[in-house]
């Protein structure tokens, strides 16, 4: 029973990380790469390769935000009416590193085919083991 359920745990473990470990590009616009020439195709690929080779930083950002408005509802004692409000919101920021590896694998993507577009021979790498 020990046995069975140590391989079931292991064998989800590897598993959900497999799934988790894979970063699709999210689409970005090959129009925004059409006034490059061929050899600034490939060194936008090339930079954008290091960086991703180096690692991807997730955008500094914060996750406060402060707001002031007129509201209007229904009251306990005199019905319904305005009033000022003040809202604070604190969330949680949808700029991670897996975003931003996504965002950076589509432009690269973009660039691949901004190249095919002109016929342009673009080297394309694979990213190293390490």
């Amino acid at each position: 029973m020990k046995r069975t359920l140590t391989f079931l745990m292991i064998g989800s473990t590897l598993l959900l990380g497999a799934c988790a470990s894979n970063v699709k590009p999210t689409y970005v616009s090959p129009t925004q790469y059409q006034a490059l020439d061929c050899g600034q195709l490939q060194s936008e690929y090339n930079r954008i390769h290091q960086y991703v080779e180096n690692g991807v930083d997730a955008p500094k950002r914060t996750g406060v935000g402060v707001g002031v408005g007129l509201g209007g509802g229904w009251g306990s004692r005199s019905g319904w009416g305005f009033g000022p409000s003040i809202s604070v919101n604190m969330g949680q920021s949808s700029n991670t590193k897996k975003t931003e590896l996504a965002r950076v694998l589509g432009e690269q993507e973009a660039i691949i085919q901004a190249a095919q577009f002109k016929g342009c021979p673009i080297i394309v790498r694979n990213k190293t083991a390490n």
